[in-house]
């Protein structure tokens, strides 16, 4: 099936590093990002507060071609931010709680049909949460969850139910893990090592079966990412070997923002993933998780037929 209208909802924020700097960012932002550049033209759900920062993303997204219509402003909450500190020469981050993207209410516009991305920070409050459900409850063609498991900001109940009421679910191999109850074994599952990919697999369907997706992307980092569905058998897909890695911050919203234009478009599981897979390889050549050269995504555009 091919979708038209595409929803995208959740969080847009700045990194802020120790020495000034600042990163636009956010899973569904990033993915909204990419799907512009690629032609989807996705309405991008969120908000920011009545602040610099603020007006920073909506001229971002304007000079972009991003439809900014669905952009809200809250004059109560400032605008989603990540402190990233070093601890013993590690980063860490806190993600600052009671954002404008706590607080997005849903649009007037709802319309149904289409395909719906959502992730699941942005559901870590009450008011964001409902106007999700409210968004679900127009009725999308598709539901696509992005999990993003962000301590303290999500529970396994919460997440467990997103996931049943989802018809496609992007996850990492921890992800699948920690939602299936099979830590610690799921340290053996590894998609390179012939003996331990059936037992990777084999969680992976079950997973699928259990939630009764109609589709599963499960990623492997450096190992590429294995795909199912409930009408292909699974397709395992791996990075180029000779792929130079500058900074893997958004190689997975990248990853996801071509399966979504795969789900738009209607190509097959196998087609997707390798699409996907050329895309985030690119992205990680780079610094940061976007970038303003369309030159980045023309010879995709060419060689996709987009």
């Amino acid at each position: 099936m091919k979708h038209t209208s595409v929803q995208i909802f959740g969080e847009v924020l700045f990194d802020h590093f120790p020495d000034g700097r600042r990163v636009l960012g956010g899973a569904p932002f990033n993915v909204a990002w990419h799907l512009a550049a690629f032609g989807a033209a996705p309405r991008f759900i969120s908000a920011v507060g009545e602040d610099s920062e603020g007006e920073q993303i909506r001229a971002s997204m304007e000079d972009w071609g991003l439809i900014t219509s669905c952009l809200q402003t809250d004059p109560e909450h400032p605008t989603g931010a990540v402190t990233v500190s070093l601890v013993d020469g590690e980063p860490s981050y806190d993600i600052v709680p009671e954002r404008a993207y706590d607080f997005v209410r849903a649009p007037e516009d709802v319309a149904p049909g289409g395909l719906l991305y959502h992730g699941t920070l942005a559901l870590r409050g009450p008011v964001s949460a409902a106007t999700l459900d409210e968004l679900k409850s127009a009725g999308p063609d598709l539901i696509f969850l992005d999990v993003n498991l962000r301590e303290p900001w999500w529970s396994l109940d919460q997440t467990r139910e997103l996931v049943t009421e989802a018809d496609w679910v992007k996850l990492n191999r921890d992800e699948l893990a920690r939602l299936s109850d099979a830590a610690p074994e799921h340290e053996g599952w590894l998609a390179s090592d012939p003996d331990s990919r059936p037992a990777l697999i084999e969680s992976a369907q079950r997973f699928l079966e259990r939630h009764d997706l109609a589709g599963l992307i499960v990623t492997l980092g450096a190992e590429g990412a294995l795909g199912l569905t409930q009408d292909t058998d699974p397709v395992l897909v791996a990075p180029p070997q000779a792929l130079e890695v500058v900074d893997t911050v958004g190689a997975g919203d990248a990853f996801a923002s071509v399966t979504l234009l795969g789900l738009i478009h209607g190509w097959p599981l196998a087609t997707v993933l390798e699409r996907a897979q050329a895309f985030a390889a690119r992205i990680v050549g780079q610094r940061g998780a976007t970038g303003t050269d369309r030159a980045l995504y023309a010879p995709f555009l060419v060689d996709w037929k987009l």
